[in-house]
């Protein structure tokens, strides 16, 4: 994986990266930038945009190839099972 250096001008709000993050979730191929930005419920500044997927990336949530970006994360069984059988308070 390479690390990039981004200097940031403006951080993405929660809101903006839950709103990137459902889009690739429920997309069927990969999706270039131009395309999530096409997607996205409100406009995204390309740099935004850049600092959002290389945070998800950094975390092992997508994938960027040459093909577009992609969503990889599965949460683990084992908290899924944790969470069924808690008691909700």
């Amino acid at each position: 994986m390479v690390t990039k250096t981004i200097q940031v001008l403006h951080y993405p709000t929660l809101k903006t990266v839950l709103m990137v993050e459902e889009t690739l979730k429920e997309a069927k191929e990969p999706l270039s930038r131009y395309e999530i930005m096409k997607r996205s419920d409100k406009k995204i500044m390309r740099q935004t945009l850049n600092t959002i997927l290389a945070y998800l990336e950094k975390r092992g949530m997508v994938l960027d190839s040459e093909k577009g970006i992609i969503w990889t994360y599965t949460p683990p069984t084992k908290m899924k099972k944790w969470l069924k059988d808690s008691v909700e308070v």
